[in-house]
């Protein structure tokens, strides 16, 4: 084994990733690959294709040295013998689990190009989520015909969270790779395993067999989804009852078997993994015939639209049962603060269904402003773009806070207000800004699962 590195994929997953890996193990060569030329000159280049705090720091020491972004895929896999692959497995839109199963066409199009242009035995690693049991069928397709070469399949599922990806990658909660229990499938292991002993504390680096680790990935993002349209649930409580979701979280997050992470009330989720991977669990339940678990499952993704809807809905309301003709400026459309990423973002619906309403629709974001072009193209001049957030509250009648951020909590509100229609309205998606403040300046301010501060009560 030559101990060299190609990643299949330059994607959120890929990229950071191996980016990390170069620089935490410098003897290896890193290369990462993908069918999109666009995306790999902006890898080789001062403007990444995505937006990471750290990122384009960690690619300007490594990039040249021992770190590569290429198109050229067969010879990639022909010099190198770890294979990461780290394609994209969207949620199917068609046939048979459209809706909710994965996407697996990108997947095995990667495995066939493994098996054709594969020159010696290979470790193939799996990056991207993919359903229980996924990596028995990569290692069919692998050893299909007459090839000479062993292809041993791991799993080892990413567990970023954009925005903080880099500090993920350095200091990982855990790393959990799978093997299968035989000698090539532990031999595979001790080399994966030591990728990431090079700068992760052994402890930390766990090992599973492949099924179990697959299966991890899903619950991990199944359970923090869980956790968030539970705390979205009891916002709507709180709101008919004028209790505070804040004090709820508070008190709830302190009891230690449960701990106060992701017991953050707001328009819900978003992003590339949760809902996909709940609607894959959905469909592994259904597969195997678990209806009251696949059920189960399918309420959460429910409830997070059903969260979104309920936003839009307190919006129309309290600001006299219409917004149409009214200029609603949205401060966030990425689905987190600190990226650029607005897959399956909460902003994208609620920009909907008030461009439904006829409302004036401002986006502002500092990083997902393309993107969130791109997202609502459709909707055409019922949507305007500003990057200047002054700019875009110029003249509301409402403000909406749809992403958390940092840039959005220290803007002048008193200046906003001045420049804003009156009664001037506030909505805060996120419980990010000082709702109290707000209120003295003369907002009326409204959030999520927080009584109302209306001057007009």
């Amino acid at each position: 084994m030559n101990g060299n590195i190609v990643c299949i994929g330059a994607g959120y997953v890929g990229g950071p990733t191996m980016a990390m890996i170069a620089l935490k193990c410098p003897d290896r060569r890193v290369t990462v690959v993908d069918v999109n030329a666009r995306r790999i000159a902006a890898w080789n280049s001062d403007k990444l294709p995505i937006y990471e705090p750290g990122l384009l720091e960690v690619v300007k020491q490594c990039r040249g040295r021992n770190l590569f972004f290429s198109t050229e895929i067969a010879k990639s896999i022909e010099e190198n013998d770890i294979i990461f692959v780290a394609v994209n497995t969207p949620t199917k839109s068609f046939g048979h689990g459209a809706g909710y199963a994965p996407d697996l066409q990108y997947w095995e199009a990667t495995a066939r190009l493994i098996h054709d242009h594969a020159k010696s035995d290979k470790l193939v690693v799996e990056k991207c989520t993919l359903p229980v049991r996924t990596a028995a069928a990569m290692s069919r397709i692998l050893h299909t015909g007459k090839s000479p070469y062993h292809f041993e399949v791991l799993s080892n599922p990413e567990f970023l969270a954009e925005g903080t990806a880099i500090a993920d990658l350095e200091n990982p909660d855990r790393v959990l790779i799978g093997a299968d229990n035989t000698r090539t499938g532990h031999k595979a292991l001790r080399e994966i395993v030591a990728i990431y002993a090079s700068w992760v504390p052994r402890r930390k680096i766990l090992t599973a067999n492949v099924w179990s680790s697959e299966l991890s990935k899903l619950a991990a993002n199944a359970m923090l989804a869980q956790r968030v349209s539970s705390m979205n649930a009891l916002s709507a409580l709180c709101e008919a009852t004028d209790a505070d979701i804040t004090e709820v979280s508070r008190a709830v997050g302190m009891d230690t078997r449960i701990g106060s992470k992701f017991l953050q009330a707001g328009i819900g989720f978003g992003g590339s993994c949760f809902k996909k991977d709940i609607l894959n669990l959905v469909y592994l339940c259904e597969t195997y015939n678990l209806q009251a678990a696949a059920e189960y499952w399918r309420q959460v993704v429910a409830v997070n639209e059903w969260q979104q809807a309920r936003f839009v809905g307190n919006i129309v309301r309290a600001m006299f049962n219409t917004i149409s003709g009214k200029r609603l400026a949205l401060l966030g459309f990425a689905f987190k603060a600190d990226t650029g990423d607005t897959r399956e973002s909460p902003a994208i619906k609620v920009s909907r269904l008030l461009a439904e309403e006829q409302a004036q629709v401002v986006v502002c974001d500092p990083q997902a402003l393309e993107n969130a072009r791109a997202d609502l193209a459709d909707l055409g001049g019922r949507v305007r773009y500003e990057a200047d957030p002054y700019a875009a509250t110029l003249g509301a009648d409402a403000v909406l806070i749809l992403t958390d951020w940092n840039c959005f909590r220290d803007l002048d509100y008193a200046r906003i207000l001045g420049g804003m229609r009156k009664p001037a309205f506030l909505f805060d998606g996120r419980n990010c800004v000082d709702h109290e403040k707000l209120f003295s300046l003369g907002f009326n301010v409204y959030a999520v699962g927080k009584p109302a501060r209306s001057h007009l009560q």
